[in-house]
């Protein structure tokens, strides 16, 4: 039993159980507890930063041939396009099947657009795509670190990592000097990661309390309908792309079961950034390609955000008694692509970017996102664990496009499901330096 229970994925489980009951029996109690989810998170994301400058730094200027790094990236963004647009139109597909707003017949006149105000202000905000480009350049490489801007943060660590790499032997030093950084940071998650059981139960106690299980019933088949969605997402489309990799998609979520169930407990991606990074380096990725594609995929590969969006797209315009012809259906999903990226990095992204592209369609009313609010923290879940997944395997399917996948070592640490590496608060952090890859 205190073999089972030193272990995270365990507690983190135990955690999220326990919170579901506090958040049932005792909901005020367990609205007071959000507080522990909110710091959990704020601990990562403290760190967050400084891993991914120095992951790509590292990584990219150790790199032979600089050329390597750009085609690299552009293989990433290639593959990010790709797999959007599946989960897009998979999206697009089952909920004009399962049409879980219809029947709803809401008058649009009576929606209260007041509490959804602050998420159409920030998509305003947002503006177009030159926009998005200005924004990626930051006014101060400062300020974007303090601010933990994520794309100003892997541009800036690109260009920095290019000029190393040009000057050569010089500055080994000073990468090497980054590798031993880096290491240290792995060394603050790994305490971190003490307090993950009590992120997930703050989380989760939050969510049920706050929002209550009824909530889970009156929408329940749209919940039912994002997470079917999601998961034929992952086993079908990301399973095929194992399937070419020469690899499980089963034995890889068994491998990541730790990072799936912190997730879960506190709907956020970033809390296993690092984690994530440590385990794909293990899987025989070299570190220039795991430390580019993981972190770039966090900012532009959202699978479970493009499936959430269309989803939501179409419930609002079922429960309003919209009617979409075909072509409305296919501008909404060529919008998609480009408000789901523009939203990277933005608090309540997937809201900010719905919010966006019905103000950019003029068919839906803004107003509909009111349906969404008490029941988005529990959608926000389903997008967290696809997001998850989706880079996971964004990346090993890029590291196996450049060959530089080590498809052996992948199959014997897929094939041990992950047992000894570094998750635990109990178990040694190990982080694989690939020199020259």
């Amino acid at each position: 039993m205190r073999k089972h229970l030193s272990k995270l994925y365990v507690q983190v489980l135990v955690a999220i159980v326990a919170g579901i009951l506090i958040g049932h029996f005792q909901p005020d109690f367990g609205t007071q507890l959000k507080p522990l989810g909110d710091l959990f998170i704020k601990l990562i994301k403290m760190l967050l930063a400084p891993i991914i400058f120095a992951s790509i730094v590292v990584g990219i200027a150790r790199m032979n041939n600089i050329h390597a790094a750009g085609r690299v990236g552009l293989k990433a963004v290639v593959y990010f396009e790709i797999a959007s647009t599946f989960a897009l139109a998979i999206g697009l597909v089952v909920v004009n099947v399962i049409r879980p707003g219809h029947g709803m017949n809401i008058d649009p006149a009576h929606l209260d657009g007041s509490s959804v105000a602050t998420y159409a202000a920030k998509a305003h905000q947002q503006g177009g795509a030159l926009d998005f480009l200005l924004n990626l350049v930051p006014n101060s490489v400062v300020g974007a670190f303090a601010n933990g801007d994520m794309m100003p943060i892997i541009l800036f660590s690109m260009l920095l990592a290019i000029a190393l790499a040009r000057l050569g032997k010089p500055v080994e030093p000073f990468v090497d000097m980054l590798d031993m950084f880096l290491q240290g940071m792995f060394g603050v998650v790994r305490i971190a990661m003490y307090v993950a059981p009590l992120g997930a139960l703050g989380g989760m106690a939050f969510t049920v309390g706050k929002y209550g299980i009824g909530t889970l019933v009156s929408f329940g088949e749209l919940i039912l309908c994002l997470y079917l969605t999601s998961a034929l997402f992952i086993f079908v489309v990301l399973g095929t792309v194992m399937r070419f990799c020469g690899l499980s998609i089963f034995q890889f979520l068994r491998y990541i079961k730790d990072e799936l169930l912190v997730t879960l407990g506190t709907a956020s991606t970033e809390a296993v950034l690092p984690q994530m990074l440590v385990k794909l380096e293990k899987m025989g990725i070299p570190k220039p390609v795991a430390g580019l594609v993981l972190p770039t995929g966090y900012a532009f590969n959202a699978d479970g955000t493009a499936i959430y969006l269309t989803m939501a797209a179409l419930f609002i315009a079922q429960a309003l008694n919209i009617d979409l012809s075909l072509w409305d259906q296919v501008v909404l999903l060529g919008v998609l692509l480009f408000t789901s990226k523009g939203s990277a990095g933005v608090a309540g992204a997937g809201f900010v970017a719905l919010a966006a592209t019905l103000a950019s369609m003029h068919r839906i009313p803004v107003e509909g996102l009111v349906l969404l609010l008490g029941v988005d923290r529990f959608l926000n879940e389903s997008r967290a664990l696809t997001n998850l997944v989706g880079n996971g395997v964004a990346t090993i399917a890029v590291a196996r496009w450049e060959r530089t996948l080590d498809v052996e070592t992948a199959r014997r640490v897929l094939a041990g499901g992950g047992d000894g590496v570094a998750t635990t608060p109990a178990e040694p952090l190990v982080v694989a330096t690939v020199k020259g890859s």
